[in-house]
């Protein structure tokens, strides 16, 4: 099972890259399949890649649900 995590988009870069922040920690990403996102909208990541632009309220209810999960560890 593949997981992918919601980030915010916080600059956009060449060469099909983007600056995003996933829950405080900020990564550089791939865009290439997303090249239609824009600054501050959210992406789903898988692998270095923005898969799909979500909407913010569903990013923010993932990353509620990934929080309750880490606590179980």
């Amino acid at each position: 099972m593949c997981l992918g995590v919601p980030a915010k988009v916080i600059e956009i870069r060449e060469n099909s890259t983007a600056l995003v922040d996933v829950n405080g920690n900020q990564t550089e990403i791939n865009i290439r399949l997303t090249p239609e996102v824009q600054l501050d909208q959210y992406v789903l990541v898988h692998a270095g890649f923005a898969m799909e632009i979500i909407d913010e309220s569903i990013a923010r209810e993932t990353m509620q649900y990934l929080e309750e999960i880490m606590q179980y560890e």
